[in-house]
């Protein structure tokens, strides 16, 4: 059975990190092996707080010695990282990434380069930004950034359509085969945006707001899954582009008619493969 390695955070309550990513990608059919870097009662929004800890380094590189001494690393069709707890984690997904590699030459690295977004800056621990802007970025086979991780990754200020297509273009320079950026918010003040970038093109996604009196977590870990999953399935760069835009929106759009705001993906199961909406990609360059 196909494995995908996805090493990020997780909330035993709610959908943020792992708890946003494993089900969706299980319900393409992929058997997924989740490590946490972290593990937390619930999402950190949560005006009351939360409950839980970081994990150390190296209790990742021992689940995946484990793995590797029962034979299974090479059945590992992807590696998909987010949110790390530290440099050391940073360190221990590079290891991963790796071994896994060596094993099975063609699985794909995913990279969710969890730093922040402009209203928060950075919101990851000393060293983290560092290691994954020079070191898991530019190894990455896929990267899943916003547009301030984007810019964290080029160096580059994105004000227009035309300074992220230059970032993308930079971005591949760097190493990755792909990127996806999960949020552009300088490009359309009315529309949610996403873009991706390949040797081949630049192709933008959009889709409506949805205004909620709380603004859900884990959409960009969703986004990154769900990409992740459907490109492994048909290796096809704007089929995968496509169905995350689209899937994505009805989890979403089944999020807002709940009046929820922890992520519906399990109401919303049948909806991610026959959303009622289809927003066309546009090929921008």
């Amino acid at each position: 059975m196909s494995g995908i390695l996805s090493i990020q955070s997780h909330v035993v309550y709610g959908k943020a990190g792992n708890s946003s990513a494993v089900f969706p990608l299980q319900r393409m059919g992929f058997d997924v092996w989740p490590i946490h870097t972290v593990q937390f009662s619930n999402h950190t929004q949560y005006k009351e707080g939360w409950t839980g800890k970081a994990f150390a380094a190296e209790e990742i590189i021992q689940l995946v010695d484990g793995i590797e001494n029962i034979g299974k690393l090479p059945e590992c069709q992807a590696v998909l990282s987010g949110y790390q707890g530290s440099a050391e984690q940073c360190n221990a997904v590079i290891n991963t990434v790796e071994r896994v590699k060596k094993h099975n030459p063609e699985a794909i690295y995913t990279c969710d380069p969890v730093m922040g977004d402009p209203a928060k800056g950075c919101i990851v621990a000393p060293g983290v930004a560092d290691v994954l802007i020079n070191r898991l970025m530019p190894m990455a086979d896929i990267i899943v950034p916003n547009q301030y991780e984007l810019t964290q990754f080029t160096g580059m200020e994105i004000n227009s359509l035309q300074d992220a297509v230059a970032a993308c273009k930079e971005a591949l320079d760097k190493g990755p085969k792909l990127v996806v950026v999960k949020h552009l918010h300088s490009v359309s003040k009315d529309k949610f945006t996403m873009m991706m970038a390949t040797d081949e093109g630049v192709w933008l996604a959009k889709r409506p707001y949805l205004t909620f009196a709380k603004q859900p977590v884990g959409m960009g870990d969703l986004i990154s899954a769900l990409f992740t999953g459907k490109y492994l399935s048909t290796q096809n760069s704007r089929i995968a582009f496509d169905f995350c835009n689209n899937a994505s929106f009805a989890v979403l759009q089944k999020t807002y008619q709940l009046n929820e705001w922890e992520l519906q993906t399990i109401a919303a199961q049948d909806d991610i493969f026959f959303p009622k909406s289809n927003f066309k990609l546009q090929r921008v360059a």
